[in-house]
Protein backbone atom coordinates (compact mmCIF):
# COMPACT_ATOMS: atom_id res chain seq x y z
CA UNK A 1 0.00 0.00 0.00
CA UNK A 2 1.33 3.41 -0.92
CA UNK A 3 1.67 6.17 1.61
CA UNK A 4 -1.05 8.81 1.55
CA UNK A 5 -0.21 12.02 -0.31
CA UNK A 6 -3.21 13.94 0.97
CA UNK A 7 -4.34 14.58 4.52
CA UNK A 8 -8.04 15.15 5.17
CA UNK A 9 -8.39 16.65 8.63
CA UNK A 10 -11.63 17.64 10.31
CA UNK A 11 -12.07 19.72 13.42
CA UNK A 12 -14.84 17.50 14.77
CA UNK A 13 -15.99 13.93 14.17
CA UNK A 14 -19.44 15.32 13.34
CA UNK A 15 -17.87 16.75 10.14
CA UNK A 16 -17.10 13.24 8.84
CA UNK A 17 -20.35 12.70 6.87
CA UNK A 18 -19.99 16.15 5.32
CA UNK A 19 -16.73 15.02 3.69
CA UNK A 20 -18.25 12.06 1.82
CA UNK A 21 -17.92 13.71 -1.58
CA UNK A 22 -14.21 14.42 -1.03
CA UNK A 23 -13.61 10.80 -0.07
CA UNK A 24 -15.59 9.62 -3.12
CA UNK A 25 -13.43 11.74 -5.43
CA UNK A 26 -10.23 10.37 -3.89
CA UNK A 27 -11.56 6.84 -4.32
CA UNK A 28 -12.46 7.50 -7.97
CA UNK A 29 -8.95 8.81 -8.66
CA UNK A 30 -7.21 6.12 -6.60
CA UNK A 31 -5.71 8.67 -4.21
CA UNK A 32 -4.64 7.38 -0.81
CA UNK A 33 -5.41 9.82 1.99
CA UNK A 34 -4.92 10.07 5.71
CA UNK A 35 -8.09 11.10 7.53
CA UNK A 36 -7.95 12.49 11.04
CA UNK A 37 -9.94 14.43 13.65
CA UNK A 38 -7.97 17.24 15.28
CA UNK A 39 -9.00 20.47 16.92
CA UNK A 40 -7.06 23.71 16.66
CA UNK A 41 -8.43 24.64 20.09
CA UNK A 42 -8.82 21.36 21.98
CA UNK A 43 -5.71 19.52 20.65
CA UNK A 44 -3.37 22.30 19.44
CA UNK A 45 -0.21 20.28 20.14
CA UNK A 46 -1.52 17.36 18.07
CA UNK A 47 -2.34 19.71 15.17
CA UNK A 48 1.08 21.38 15.35
CA UNK A 49 2.90 18.05 15.50
CA UNK A 50 0.94 16.62 12.57
CA UNK A 51 1.48 19.71 10.40
CA UNK A 52 5.19 19.94 11.22
CA UNK A 53 5.73 16.29 10.25
CA UNK A 54 3.30 16.00 7.32
CA UNK A 55 5.92 16.62 4.61
CA UNK A 56 8.34 14.09 6.11
CA UNK A 57 5.46 11.59 6.22
CA UNK A 58 4.85 11.91 2.47
CA UNK A 59 1.89 14.27 2.60
CA UNK A 60 1.84 16.75 -0.29
CA UNK A 61 -1.48 18.55 0.28
CA UNK A 62 -3.55 19.07 3.42
CA UNK A 63 -7.31 19.64 3.41
CA UNK A 64 -8.74 20.97 6.66
CA UNK A 65 -12.47 21.19 7.34
CA UNK A 66 -13.69 23.30 10.22
CA UNK A 67 -16.76 25.18 11.35
CA UNK A 68 -17.47 28.20 13.51
CA UNK A 69 -14.23 30.03 14.26
CA UNK A 70 -12.64 27.60 11.75
CA UNK A 71 -9.07 28.15 12.84
CA UNK A 72 -7.90 24.65 11.91
CA UNK A 73 -6.76 25.37 8.32
CA UNK A 74 -4.88 28.50 9.37
CA UNK A 75 -3.19 26.83 12.31
CA UNK A 76 -2.07 23.97 10.07
CA UNK A 77 -0.78 26.44 7.47
CA UNK A 78 1.23 28.20 10.18
CA UNK A 79 3.20 24.98 10.80
CA UNK A 80 3.86 23.78 7.23
CA UNK A 81 4.77 25.09 3.80
CA UNK A 82 2.59 22.43 2.15
CA UNK A 83 -0.53 23.65 0.33
CA UNK A 84 -3.47 23.85 2.72
CA UNK A 85 -7.06 23.84 1.46
CA UNK A 86 -9.78 24.96 3.86
CA UNK A 87 -13.35 23.72 3.78
CA UNK A 88 -15.73 25.91 5.81
CA UNK A 89 -18.29 23.70 7.53
CA UNK A 90 -21.80 25.11 7.89
CA UNK A 91 -23.06 25.33 11.43
CA UNK A 92 -26.48 26.44 12.61
CA UNK A 93 -27.02 30.14 12.89
CA UNK A 94 -24.79 31.78 10.30
CA UNK A 95 -25.01 29.12 7.57
CA UNK A 96 -21.26 28.76 7.23
CA UNK A 97 -20.51 32.45 6.67
CA UNK A 98 -18.53 32.62 9.91
CA UNK A 99 -16.43 29.61 8.86
CA UNK A 100 -15.96 30.92 5.33
CA UNK A 101 -14.78 34.33 6.48
CA UNK A 102 -12.49 32.85 9.11
CA UNK A 103 -10.69 30.67 6.56
CA UNK A 104 -10.69 33.22 3.73
CA UNK A 105 -9.30 36.08 5.85
CA UNK A 106 -5.85 34.65 6.48
CA UNK A 107 -3.10 37.23 7.02
CA UNK A 108 -0.57 37.82 4.28
CA UNK A 109 2.20 35.23 4.22
CA UNK A 110 0.16 32.25 5.46
CA UNK A 111 -2.06 31.26 2.52
CA UNK A 112 -5.00 28.89 2.74
CA UNK A 113 -7.02 28.08 -0.38
CA UNK A 114 -10.68 28.38 0.59
CA UNK A 115 -13.48 26.30 -0.89
CA UNK A 116 -17.18 27.03 -0.68
CA UNK A 117 -19.18 26.32 2.43
CA UNK A 118 -21.92 24.57 0.46
CA UNK A 119 -22.05 20.90 -0.51
CA UNK A 120 -19.61 21.47 -3.41
CA UNK A 121 -16.79 22.50 -1.07
CA UNK A 122 -15.50 19.02 -0.14
CA UNK A 123 -15.65 17.75 -3.74
CA UNK A 124 -13.85 20.84 -5.01
CA UNK A 125 -11.23 20.57 -2.25
CA UNK A 126 -10.46 17.01 -3.32
CA UNK A 127 -10.31 17.99 -6.99
CA UNK A 128 -8.06 20.95 -6.17
CA UNK A 129 -5.73 18.68 -4.18
CA UNK A 130 -5.64 16.27 -7.13
CA UNK A 131 -4.87 19.11 -9.52
CA UNK A 132 -1.91 20.05 -7.31
CA UNK A 133 -0.68 16.44 -7.36
CA UNK A 134 -1.24 16.33 -11.14
CA UNK A 135 1.44 18.98 -11.68
CA UNK A 136 3.99 16.18 -11.40
CA UNK A 137 1.78 13.22 -12.37
CA UNK A 138 0.68 13.02 -16.05
CA UNK A 139 -1.67 10.12 -15.27
CA UNK A 140 -3.63 12.29 -12.84
CA UNK A 141 -3.67 15.11 -15.38
CA UNK A 142 -5.34 12.81 -17.93
CA UNK A 143 -7.77 11.52 -15.30
CA UNK A 144 -8.78 15.11 -14.48
CA UNK A 145 -9.34 15.85 -18.17
CA UNK A 146 -11.51 12.74 -18.49
CA UNK A 147 -13.44 13.68 -15.33
CA UNK A 148 -14.22 17.13 -16.76
CA UNK A 149 -15.22 15.68 -20.15
CA UNK A 150 -17.67 13.35 -18.39
CA UNK A 151 -19.16 16.32 -16.51
CA UNK A 152 -19.56 18.24 -19.78
CA UNK A 153 -21.11 15.19 -21.45
CA UNK A 154 -23.68 14.93 -18.62
CA UNK A 155 -24.68 18.57 -19.05
CA UNK A 156 -25.04 18.15 -22.82
CA UNK A 157 -27.07 14.98 -22.30
CA UNK A 158 -29.35 16.68 -19.78
CA UNK A 159 -29.86 19.63 -22.11
CA UNK A 160 -30.73 17.25 -24.93
CA UNK A 161 -33.26 15.50 -22.69
CA UNK A 162 -34.75 18.84 -21.67
CA UNK A 163 -35.01 20.03 -25.27
CA UNK A 164 -36.72 16.78 -26.28
CA UNK A 165 -39.18 17.13 -23.38
CA UNK A 166 -39.93 20.77 -24.22
CA UNK A 167 -40.46 19.85 -27.89
CA UNK A 168 -42.96 17.14 -26.91
CA UNK A 169 -44.80 19.53 -24.58
CA UNK A 170 -44.97 22.17 -27.33
CA UNK A 171 -46.35 19.60 -29.78
CA UNK A 172 -49.02 18.57 -27.27
CA UNK A 173 -49.96 22.21 -26.65
CA UNK A 174 -50.28 22.89 -30.38
CA UNK A 175 -52.74 19.96 -30.74
CA UNK A 176 -55.06 21.45 -28.13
Amino acid sequence: MTRPQVALIMGSYSDYPKLDSAMAVFKEFGIQYDIRVMSAHRTPDVVADYAKNAEANGIKVIIAAAGGAAHLPGVIAAYTVLPVIGIPIQLLGLGGLDSLLSIAQMPGGIPVATMSSNSGGPENAALYAISILAITDPTLTEMLKTYRRRMADKVIERDSTLQWKLQKEAEEQSRL
